[in-house]
């Protein structure tokens, strides 16, 4: 009979393993379980070894990340939300910083694909609505400027979270999104306002 898995040890090691690469020790076998009541086949029991577990840890990244969007709630003006979303996507690389770096590695594939783009998704669907409401022009492609503020976002991620450069830079984000939503259509100073009221880091 095959034994139940029980779902604290799985998160106990996706932590502990999220916490040695935050300390900049390397993740392995034995170092993942020491310490703790559990023996190094726990990592092949749950993860089917270590390819696995990196692949479950790409997969945390992202679960993070939506759990975080997630808490951006629709407001009337979507391009507020728009730099909202942007601001929730560089508020959690701020937090797990390791885990955004494990996120884009694409050495191991990840465990859900789907639940991974969901979170560009998300950017999407408030880029629709922008569009629905006239802030942006009709013939707009909402995948493309999804795509194109991602962007930003990532690189301002990988400048600061991961990166060289102090948090201050982050500030930049307010005029980049509003030359990129100007761009798509949207008037320059309702844009400027609605940026600033949504970029809260």
């Amino acid at each position: 009979m095959a034994r139940t898995k029980n779902p604290h040890v799985r998160s106990m090691l996706l932590e502990r393993a999220a916490l040695m690469l935050r300390r900049r020790e390397p993740v392995t076998l034995r170092g993942l379980v020491a310490g703790t009541n559990v023996s190094t086949m726990a990592v092949y029991t749950y993860f089917d070894g270590m390819d696995g577990l990196w692949r479950a840890l790409r997969q945390e990244g992202f679960t993070r990340l939506s759990a975080r969007l997630a808490e951006v709630a629709a407001t009337a003006d979507p391009v507020r939300d728009l730099a909202a979303l942007g601001a929730a996507y560089l508020g959690n690389a701020l937090e797990n910083p390791d885990l955004y770096r494990v996120m884009f590695d694409a050495g191991f594939e990840l465990e859900d694909s789907a639940a991974a783009d969901e979170t560009l998704h998300r950017v999407v669907t408030t880029v629709h609505r922008a569009k629905d409401a006239g802030r942006f022009r009709s013939g707009l492609d909402p995948l493309e400027l999804a795509t194109q503020s991602w962007t930003i976002g990532h690189g301002l991620a990988s400048l600061v979270a991961t990166g060289p450069l102090p948090r201050e830079t982050l500030a930049n984000g307010i005029p980049l999104l509003t030359a990129l939503f100007v761009a798509a259509g949207d008037e320059r100073t309702r844009c400027r306002r609605s940026v600033r009221e949504g970029w809260r880091l």
